[in-house]
């Protein structure tokens, strides 16, 4: 299980690279104003996605669906989505950093 990071997102590419180095020092570790996402249907990959991100409309969307889906079940230790990952990657690259 890794950090995905977002090549698409050319403008954020050095934000990420410095969040994706801080993340590999130890997996467990999430910087401040982060959170630990594990994403996909069977398989789960681990993103490290700023706080904000809980305030925006579309993420909050992609939460309450995933909860009348599947519940509230994480036994990853962080936040599941249970959604394909590139549906997930193309929803975050649209969202503001903050």
């Amino acid at each position: 299980m890794g950090i995905i990071r977002f090549p698409s997102l050319t403008a954020k590419k050095k934000h990420f690279s410095k969040l994706h180095s801080l993340c590999n020092r130890n997996k467990l570790d999430v910087p401040k104003g982060y959170l630990a996402v594990y994403v996909g249907e069977i398989q789960k990959t681990r993103f490290v996605v700023p706080l904000s991100f809980l305030e925006h409309p579309l993420f909050q969307d992609l939460l309450r669906q995933s909860e009348e889906e599947f519940g509230f079940d994480h036994p990853m230790g962080g936040l599941t989505i249970r959604c394909r990952e590139d549906a997930f990657t193309d929803l975050i690259s649209r969202l503001p950093i903050s």
